[in-house]
């Protein structure tokens, strides 16, 4: 597994390529200390993962984020920063990332990298915590464009704004093995692994983020 580390803080570089190659099928590629860096060792390397920081001087991890992936939808790019922003949050989910990871989280750091390399969507406790109320903002989702049935994206916007099976069981008068019968041709349709992606999924394709 081959990853490309950027952030502008080189002693935080050091510490993440130590941790990450203390595993011996990890090797980390190159280091870069800002955004337009990014761009250039993502496009000369095609790491497995791009492991970046989001406040960065020159150019942002947002910003290159964006050039990356308009080259490249397939890119896994997995934010590992201090920031829990909202609005970072937001974009960067718009934008297609694979994953959102505070630095304290530093034990979560190679579990949620080889969750990336693998094609799933990672996001910490706290970053998925935030989700709902991200959600309750944004109304305008259009659910009959996504393949969706009316109870269907009910049961989206439910999971959406973190209740469980049996809670969304009680809100629409259904039985809980329907609601998980529901979630599961839900994650079909729309080819997701979980209820995380389905959360982000709702996020993303809403209007006017």
């Amino acid at each position: 597994m081959r990853i490309v580390i950027v952030d502008d803080d080189v002693l935080v570089a050091s510490a993440l390529k130590t941790i990450l190659e203390a595993e011996g099928d990890v090797k980390v590629a190159a280091s870069g200390t800002d955004g337009k860096e990014a761009v250039r060792l993502y496009r000369e390397h095609r790491p497995d993962v791009l492991l970046m920081d989001i406040r960065m001087r020159e150019v942002s991890g947002l910003a290159a984020a964006e050039e990356i992936l308009k080259e490249d939808p397939e890119a896994r790019i997995l934010f590992l920063t201090t920031f829990s922003d909202d609005e970072y949050i937001v974009k960067a989910l718009k934008y297609g990332v694979k994953g959102y990871l505070l630095k304290q989280d530093y034990k979560s750091i190679l579990p949620a990298v080889r969750a990336v390399c693998t094609g799933q969507t990672v996001f910490g406790t706290e970053i998925t915590s935030k989700l709902p109320e991200l959600l309750k903002e944004k109304q305008s989702f259009d659910y009959r464009a996504h393949g969706l049935s009316e109870k269907e994206y009910q049961v989206v916007s439910l999971v959406a704004e973190g209740l469980s099976n049996k809670e969304i069981a009680g809100e629409l008068f259904l039985s809980e093995g329907t609601v998980r019968n529901y979630i599961s041709d839900i994650l079909d349709k729309l080819r997701l692994r979980d209820r995380t992606q389905l959360a982000v999924y709702y996020l993303t394709h809403t209007q006017n983020i």
